[in-house]
């Protein structure tokens, strides 16, 4: 649904039109959103026909000044990645899309591939005639039918429409789109990991460099974009680069789909200009459920370190929140309040990491497994004070010493919660056992009261 078109008011005396700014979403709560026509009657491939009659290097140079940052986690400059891959080397050129939206919390990539695919079609186009390439995958999450149905059903009409074949709008390009479903894992949201796959390989991260710019899918250059990195390319052609530049800050422009998720009173996606905090989009969605406060939440899913109250005003863009000490990643927004234990949310996202380790490198995959072996002991009260140390010791030991970023992802919990809540975890352990009554929340029952609360 489209957040602008719903919420009234946010409680400060700004309407929501003045801090969100639907684009990817802004028609995605009308009738059959997800269809060729629809999208057409919302100026849909009015920016490929743009990008068509620029040079490629010029269309890679827009894109670039526009300052679009990749959407997938690392934030990476979109045009930059494209001006990467070589020219005139007489080898084939790809576009793999990474729809595999695996990071607990994360939910942005699915709703806008199910309301709106034509987004992503039309961007991809555009991002093959600028990198020179006539084959383009989408890696989506296997588990997700429903969005695999859409997708297939929108590149069907793409073809049929002449988007997509053969001299596509008579300007020559070639391009085939192809819709590959992963087995559902993880790791396979690692770029190279997923390229493997895409190979039919096990999914596993290779070593680097070469990178994927010059020898990625089948040992070719090839660009690796998230979903709505790609989604935000038309949108920029249609409506200008000065526009979105006019959007979010300097070094982090234009708009940006958030997650909120957990114990509020209106989950959903908001998109919003990159820069919002997390207190305006509580304001907007109601706040925390009623009754209760906010505890602690992730800015960007599970493998970000957490934040606490005290953060409510970090802008979340990419400098801002690691000024703060996180990572922006997918923006997804888990918000956790007082009844939520601490020690068993990281224990759950730790049994995930542990789970989903493909197991090529040691810090990782025994890393992980000792890290959960410890976490349980400590959430069943069997726990030692000396494990706390045991715990930082491990997780610095996978922390930037793993293959790929999946051990930095089951550091981050463990380092943040122990910096901000390191007393709950004492109490786990000189208690012997989760202290937790969600209905009495009695880790705060010691702690003095608070004289504002989050929605005040």
């Amino acid at each position: 649904m489209s957040v602008a078109t719903e919420i009234e008011g946010n409680g400060n005396g700004s309407s929501p039109e003045k801090l969100l700014a639907p684009v990817l979403s802004a028609f995605w709560d009308q009738p059959n959103s997800w269809t060729l026509e629809t999208y057409k009657r919302h100026d849909g491939y009015e920016g490929l026909k743009k990008a068509l009659a620029m040079a490629p290097d010029d269309l890679i140079a827009y894109v670039k000044d526009a300052g679009l940052r990749g959407r997938g986690g690392a934030g990476f400059p979109t045009g930059m990645k494209w001006q990467f891959i070589p020219q005139g080397d007489g080898k084939p050129h790809y576009l793999v899309v990474n729809a595999d939206e695996s990071e607990p919390g994360t939910c942005k990539d699915i709703p806008l591939l199910f309301a709106n695919p034509h987004s992503l079609i039309e961007g991809m186009i555009i991002a093959c005639y600028a990198i020179r390439s006539s084959h383009a995958f989408i890696y989506l999450r296997g588990e997700v039918v429903p969005v695999l149905r859409r997708l297939h059903e929108a590149v069907r009409e793409a073809y049929e429409a002449g988007y997509l074949g053969e001299n596509i709008l008579g300007s020559g390009l070639n391009l085939d789109i192809t819709v590959h479903a992963g087995a559902g894992a993880y790791i396979c949201g690692e770029e190279t990991a997923l390229l493997d796959s895409l190979e039919g390989r096990r999914g596993q991260p290779r070593l680097r460099p070469p990178f994927p710019a010059v020898a990625g899918l089948y040992a070719c250059p090839t660009v690796v974009n998230n979903v709505e990195s790609i989604a935000s390319v038309p949108a920029i052609l249609t409506r200008g680069k000065d526009w979105f530049k006019a959007m979010g800050s300097e070094k982090s422009p234009g708009f940006t789909l958030y997650s909120l998720s957990g114990h509020v009173t209106s989950p959903g996606q908001y998109e919003a200009p990159l820069g919002i905090t997390l207190r305006q989009l509580l304001d907007m969605s109601g706040g925390i459920r009623e009754g209760h406060r906010l505890k602690f939440w992730t800015p960007g899913g599970s493998s970000t370190p957490m934040f606490t109250e005290e953060h409510l005003d970090v802008p979340l863009d990419y400098e801002g929140v690691g000024a703060a000490g996180s990572m922006l990643g997918t923006k997804a927004l888990q918000c956790f309040d007082e009844t939520t234990c601490v020690v068993r949310a990281v224990t759950r996202w730790t049994e995930f990491y542990a789970h989903e380790s493909c197991g090529k490198c040691t810090p990782c995959r025994e890393g992980t497994y000792w890290l959960v072996q410890l976490l349980r002991d400590i959430e069943a009260g069997k726990g030692q004070l000396s494990d706390l140390d045991k715990l930082n010791d491990i997780a610095d030991n996978i922390n930037g010493k793993s293959f790929c970023a999946l051990g930095d992802g089951a550091a981050s919990p463990i380092f943040s919660s122990l910096k901000y809540f390191r007393e709950e975890y004492e109490q786990h352990i000189t208690g012997k056992g989760c202290p937790f009554d969600p209905a009495k929340s009695t880790v705060w029952a010691d702690r003095p009261a608070r004289t504002t609360e989050v929605n005040a």
